[in-house]
């Protein structure tokens, strides 16, 4: 199984390194993963709907072109549907069983995520109606797909 996490922006703090770290290490038994930073685009403090729509679209065709053999594309979006810690593995578990072994995952930029890499999503995936910042969501992504492969095999994990 292959999981290609697609994000805009890097990780900064060196705290959420070391989680990503750890996370990419348990999930090698189970996938193989690739984290794919692409850059946020360049837009002023005080932008105008234009200036956020010019940007989504821009990081929006640097996404479309990292999707390339994705045969599973989940999107992180506030509108998402939210699911279980069990509901999500067993998504992942019907997608593996139909053969599909190439994930992807997207994380947007701050300003959000063109509905042009929604609307070609399998699945919109909301975690909460919270928001968290960029930079955590992909740990905690990457804890919940971890807890997935987990579930999946009938192992036991911590609450």
């Amino acid at each position: 199984m292959n999981i290609n996490i697609i994000c805009i922006g890097k990780l900064k703090e060196k705290y959420l390194k070391e989680a990503q770290a750890e996370y990419t290490k348990r999930l090698s038994r189970f996938c193989k993963l690739k984290i794919t930073e692409l850059p946020e685009a360049t837009i002023p403090e005080n932008y105008s709907e234009a200036e956020k729509e010019a940007a989504l679209k821009k990081e929006a065709e640097m996404i479309l072109s990292a999707l390339a053999g994705a045969d599973v594309i989940i999107s992180l979006c506030v509108e998402g549907k939210q699911k279980s810690s069990e509901d999500f593995a067993d998504f992942i578990s019907k997608k593996m069983i139909e053969g599909k072994s190439n994930f992807a995952f997207i994380i947007g930029s701050s300003c959000g995520m063109s509905e042009n890499v929604k609307k070609i999503s399998h699945l919109r995936l909301s975690f909460s109606e919270m928001t968290f910042p960029h930079q955590l969501m992909r740990v905690i992504l990457l804890e919940q797909i971890y807890r997935g492969f987990k579930i999946i095999s009938n192992e036991k994990y911590h609450k």
